[in-house]
């Protein structure tokens, strides 16, 4: 059965032209790199070098922490450099792309009969790695059992590519990802999407629909997770991209990693906004230079709400936004700097846009106040352990917020994740 529709939220303006209807076009950059997700630590081990050519798919870098756990090449190609900060923390590893490479390919035959052994292709493929757990936005550890999987076949953030796209086409792998994730775990798996007619297969026993809303952040895990299983420190919730889970069902049938990924490019530096297929990693600036507007701008990993300054498409982004960027110098006098700088914050006043900003799921004048205060007890009691930075992203564009939100719940995470000595 499909659980009850939001109907809270806001719509929040287009920036920049709107994205072509058009079929998605395959753009493989020049250079591409793995990098960490925004905040994660990868202290590694390198098992190439420099100058080495390597195989679409081919594992790179094991992760010191869990030896079963690699990095792979998002494309085939030249290892251009390798950056680790001391400690063996990677920074980023670059590959130049080699269009007559050759794609890696990994045993799968057993996976689907033994469950460990699921779990070490997926980990060994890097796409584990897709998975992400709640609380606190980590990769789930090798061994570790949620207590429920929630997969996003819905995204509301402005200029999102719709997941549909992709599984209209895929729906016997998107179907053989599924059943791979219910033999991960007894608990229940949750397939939230926008429309009722989103996905006509039969999912498998154990999977349960819900039907969101479609205007933003009702688009979002962290709300599904908090109004049907809450996380928590002993029982973590686990989320994953639909697409993602197609690309399992498509490495669980021939063994290759699936080399791209559909993603938007949209913002107001840009002529047009369209969408792309392009690798993992790929390299931002390559992506947005034949749609570029003259001028200053800014390139963003991730919507215009929640995205950051990058070179290289983070991890699990879907989108990038480039953004006019003003450069006009504002002479202003010293003193009134001065005040600016010696001014008190101000508090966030609640207001009916601030309770639609949390899709009226969350109690937002008193989630609100317990992150200002870091409140870790009256946080945990509201349900803030089900939520990450992208969930109060459009509660800092309604507001102003400065601190801003999103930083403040990912203190307070931390502090948690500290205090409980689950890092």
């Amino acid at each position: 059965m499909f659980g009850s529709i939001f109907t809270a939220g806001l719509i929040v303006p287009r920036v920049g032209p709107p994205l072509k209807p058009d079929a998605p076009a395959r753009h493989i950059t020049d250079e591409a790199a793995i990098t960490p997700a925004h905040g994660e630590e990868l202290r590694v081990e390198p098992l190439v070098g420099d100058g080495e050519s390597v195989a679409q798919g081919q594992p790179l870098l094991r992760v010191r922490a869990m030896p079963d756990m690699y990095l792979t090449a998002p494309m085939a190609g030249r290892v251009a450099k390798i950056d680790l900060r001391p400690g063996h923390r990677l920074s980023q590893l670059v590959l130049f792309h080699d269009a007559g490479g050759d794609r890696y390919s990994f045993d799968v035959s057993l996976a689907g009969q033994d469950v460990d052994e699921l779990r070490r292709v997926l980990q060994m493929s890097g796409l584990w790695r897709m998975l992400r757990s709640r609380p606190f936005g980590r990769v789930p550890k090798p061994g570790a059992i949620p207590a429920a999987i929630f997969v996003m076949a819905t995204d509301s953030r402005p200029d999102a590519p719709d997941p549909l796209l992709r599984l209209w086409s895929r729906e016997e792998e998107f179907s053989r990802g599924l059943d791979a994730l219910s033999r991960l775990t007894d608990a229940k798996i949750f397939l939230c999407q926008a429309e009722a007619t989103s996905y006509t297969g039969a999912p498998p026993a154990g999977v349960s629909r819900i039907l969101t809303g479609r205007t933003h952040p009702n688009g979002l895990s962290g709300l599904m997770i908090h109004r049907h299983m809450p996380a928590r420190v002993d029982a973590s919730v686990w989320d994953i991209h639909a697409e993602d889970v197609a690309d399992i069902g498509a490495f669980l049938e021939n063994g290759y990693v699936p080399a791209t990924r559909v993603v938007s490019i949209s913002g107001d530096a840009l002529r047009e906004a369209k969408r792309v297929e392009c690798q993992p990693g790929a390299d931002l600036r390559g992506l947005c230079q034949p749609i570029l507007r003259p001028g200053p701008h800014a390139v963003l990993s991730g919507s215009s709400l929640d995205g950051r300054p990058a070179h290289w498409l983070s991890l699990r982004d879907r989108q990038v936004t480039v953004l006019k960027r003003d450069t006009t110098s504002k002479n202003r006098h010293w003193f009134n700097e001065a005040l600016d700088h010696a001014s008190r914050r101000a508090p966030i006043i609640p207001t009916a846009a601030l309770d639609l900003a949390f899709g009226g799921v969350l109690p937002a004048a008193a989630l609100v106040r317990v992150l200002a205060s870091g409140d870790v007890e009256g946080f945990t009691r509201l349900g803030g352990l089900s939520l990450l930075e992208e969930d109060l992203a459009l509660a800092d564009y309604a507001t102003g917020a400065r601190p801003r939100l999103m930083t403040q719940v990912r203190a307070i995470l931390d502090r948690i994740e500290e205090e409980e000595g689950v890092a």
